[in-house]
């Protein structure tokens, strides 16, 4: 007895509401049949005959409690109306379908007489009775809301590109939310059917050709892209077009977000600097990585970093026989840990804290786990810095990568590749040079080993701990100035996870002593990038966030090369990825120069730059800043 009262207690507002809407109820089947008389008799009471009004008199009762029965069954007591929709709608219009048809029936059995339409205006009726008082609380809630929302704060006015199934969704839940705070003036659409129509009321006012003027004249501060099919070479034209403007930008993510119409505002992401990059989606090629990978030992150096974190996590997906990640900085190296355990709960996954500077801890790893295969990621990549500290470039980058390639020959692993980077193509600063060196190593050791060596040379990577992105990002957050060191500086960039797909291909396609390079597509100007930025925050640039000029810092060129004479490309079957061929070099003498140069850094030489000249001639020292 008292679990019951306590049920009763917890859901005494629903109990109530039901109440309320059965005695509503109630009072509108009477009202709904003695009415479908009155229209009968043309609105006239005194027209109707007392045979009929008999009729209607001894079947009232009857007629609203299996009414009342059926509303019951078809959960119009129980449902929230604030949330009413056409599911409502349906359970609704069933139930007066049902009861209509059972007064039918009941009253021919009772051989209660009626005029013939009197059934037809009674159902009609008594959808109209039934539906209104119900969704009527939703529609007076929902005005309520916004116009208590817009006396709270200021709706964004906001532009919907899109008036497809996406767009028609997106705008139903900006319209229907309770956090609403955006108010929609106007969509833009391509279509030209759809050009002068109404999606719920708001006009289609023309092409992606017009989203600046209708920017201007609807006042609009926000633009939101709701066309989660568009491809990557359309969305960078729109996003072009919507840079024109000083509205912020936001956008569907993708398709998968249609599926049950399951779109809402917190799927709506800020448009990245990646998006305008308009790159087509590369070829993944993911049966030639998985044969590769699946049932081997991998080993990654460097394995907390921005990109030996997303090795782990592409390696991860092919079912490695055990994963082994290796970083001298635990930090990093836990939370990729707490990723993969997370995501991965059976991989067999090893986590170790080690500097690859150390020959003995190195060869210790090796010994007891024998990788199959070693991801070399781990290195000091920011040129100031190590054209502040060179010695510890060439301890780090240098010896790091000799102390690897030697445990992976000692071990006989069945491969090892290096990470490299475009810096190491006529290099003027140390990390450059540094890993030009580490190219060395590779080629030496693939010379003498039956490991197979390679290297992987590529550009910038957005997002990664070295990229100017994050730091661009602060800057405006910050509200600027944002810094750029020359106007005409360029650079190639490739998001993480394109350049760890191809390292993992090039790891498939080594043989021994290849120096890969990617293809990083068009090179951009750093200029127009941070204006991108800058615009893509809601910003004009130049006017809300000033751009300043810095100089080039030391040993910063305007440009980087991927490689030094492209005649020497060799294709492979990835039409992203190309072998460099490079001229022979006399491996005996360049390995006592490389030990001495290390020796010479562990002393702590003044003057490093003059060993890293001998092994690597190409290298030219800038020893001052280049001013704009």
């Amino acid at each position: 007895m008292s679990s019951f009262i306590q049920k009763i207690n917890k859901n005494k507002e629903v109990i109530i509401r039901g109440t309320g809407l059965l005695l509503v109820d109630v009072c509108l089947i009477a009202l709904c049949m003695i009415g479908a008389l009155w229209i009968r008799f043309d609105f006239d009471y005194k027209k109707i005959e007392p045979l009929f009004l008999h009729s209607i008199e001894k079947y009232m009762w009857i007629n609203i409690v299996c009414t009342v029965i059926i509303n019951y069954i078809f959960k119009l007591y129980a449902s929230l109306w604030r949330f009413a929709s056409v599911e409502e709608l349906k359970n609704v219009v069933c139930a007066v379908l049902v009861s209509s048809f059972l007064q039918l029936c009941g009253m021919s059995i009772f051989n209660y007489k009626t005029p013939r339409s009197y059934i037809f205006i009674y159902t009609l009726l008594l959808a109209v009775f039934m539906i209104a008082p119900r969704f009527s609380y939703r529609f007076l809630r929902i005005s309520y809301r916004k116009k208590t929302a817009e006396k709270e704060r200021k709706p964004i006015i906001t532009m919907v590109v899109g008036a497809g199934a996406a767009g028609y969704v997106l705008v139903r839940e900006m319209k229907n939310s309770k956090h609403l705070s955006r108010k929609i003036p106007c969509i833009i659409d391509d279509d030209p059917q759809k050009q002068g129509t109404y999606l719920q009321g708001i006009p289609i006012v023309g092409k992606k050709e017009d989203i600046e003027k209708m920017a201007k004249k609807y006042n609009i501060e926000e633009i939101i892209i709701a066309i989660p099919t568009i491809s990557q070479e359309e969305r960078k034209k729109l996003l072009d077009i919507c840079q024109r403007t000083a509205c912020k930008i936001k956008m569907l993510p993708g398709i998968y977000q249609m599926v049950n119409d399951e779109i809402d505002m917190s799927m709506l992401q800020e448009v990245k600097i990646e998006d305008l990059l308009g790159r087509d989606s590369i070829d993944l090629r993911m049966d030639e990585i998985q044969e590769y990978i699946e049932g081997k030992v991998i080993l990654v150096t460097g394995g907390g970093g921005s990109i030996g974190s997303e090795i782990c996590r592409q390696v991860a997906l092919h079912n490695p026989k055990q994963l082994i990640i290796v970083d001298n900085y635990e930090n990093n190296a836990y939370a990729i840990q707490l990723e993969l355990k997370k995501k991965y709960p059976d991989l067999n996954l090893v986590t170790l804290i080690a500097t690859v500077r150390e020959r003995g801890r190195v060869e210790e790893i090796f010994k007891q786990y024998h990788p199959d295969i070693v991801y070399h990621a781990a290195a000091h990549k920011h040129v100031p810095l190590m054209e502040d500290s060179p010695n510890e470039a060439v301890k780090n980058n240098v010896l790091g990568t000799y102390n690897v390639a030697a445990a992976a020959d000692k071990y006989h692993a069945g491969k090892m590749v290096l990470i490299s980077t475009d810096k190491a193509v006529r290099p003027t600063n140390v990390m450059g040079a540094s890993k030009r060196i580490c190219e060395l190593i590779v080629e030496m050791f693939s010379q003498k080993s039956q490991t197979e060596y390679a290297a992987v040379r590529f550009g910038n990577v957005l997002g990664s701990n070295g990229s100017v992105i994050p730091v661009f990002q602060k800057q405006i957050e910050a509200g600027g100035p944002v810094t750029v060191t020359h106007p005409e500086i360029i650079r190639y960039f490739m998001t993480i996870q394109e350049a760890v797909n191809l390292v993992l291909q090039c790891g498939a396609y080594a043989s021994g002593g290849e120096i890969f390079i990617l293809d990083m597509g068009e090179p951009v100007k750093i200029l127009d990038m941070a204006r991108k930025m800058i615009r893509l925050s809601g910003y004009v640039p130049d006017q809300d966030i000033k751009i300043v000029f810095t100089g080039l810092r030391p040993g910063e060129k305007l440009y980087e090369e991927l490689l030094i004479d492209e005649k020497n490309l060799v294709g492979t079957k990835n039409d992203r990825i190309f072998i460099a061929q490079m001229d022979k070099t006399d491996l005996e003498s360049m390995s006592v120069r490389i030990k001495k140069m290390i020796e010479h850094a562990y002393e702590e030489t003044k003057d490093i730059q003059a060993d890293i000249k001998e092994i690597v001639p190409e290298y030219k020292e800038q020893k001052k800043n280049t001013t704009t």
